[in-house]
């Protein structure tokens, strides 16, 4: 089996635990995950690390010292989808008050290509099936056919 390699990019101030479960639910299935806990350190992770797929926080901040108000999850959601082979990425969205943030939120990772939108709270179930969605998405293609490997090829990472 072919390891995968997911990073989580989330504000340490919001950790939950759907996100803190996921290293030893995924291990079984192949991913090995990596955190960050702001935008630079998820950069660095990225010119380190080949990511298959990436939960980010669009909350996360900027730099550690950061205060909560310079966030950078769009910003490395646009990092994200300029690499040569953007992974699919999760976009985890905090409580927004009104419903005008919420659809400007969903608006603006739609329109920088995320595969999906989770609100927070996250719950474990739903976080993992968009997972498994996104790991079939960008499932390598198969070295013999050069097609992608069927949905049935390979091991799902179900609770």
């Amino acid at each position: 089996m072919q390891t995968r390699h997911l990073m989580v990019s989330y504000d340490p101030r919001r950790a939950t635990p759907a996100l803190e479960q996921l290293p030893s639910l995924l291990a079984p299935a192949g991913f090995e995950t990596r955190f960050a806990a702001n935008g630079e350190e998820a950069e660095v992770l990225l010119d380190s690390w080949t990511v298959h797929v990436a939960v980010v926080d669009w909350a996360i901040p900027l730099r550690g010292e950061d205060s909560p108000g310079s966030v950078a999850g769009g910003a490395f959601v646009r990092l994200l989808r300029r690499r040569e082979a953007p992974p699919p990425v999760i976009v985890v969205r905090p409580p927004m008050a009104t419903t005008r943030d919420r659809s400007r939120t969903l608006a603006d990772a739609l329109r920088e290509g995320v595969f999906a939108v989770l609100d927070r709270p996250l719950h474990t179930e739903r976080l993992l099936e968009v997972l498994r969605r996104a790991t079939e998405r960008s499932a390598p293609p198969n070295e013999k056919t050069g097609h992608k490997r069927p949905q049935g090829g390979h091991r799902r990472f179900d609770p």
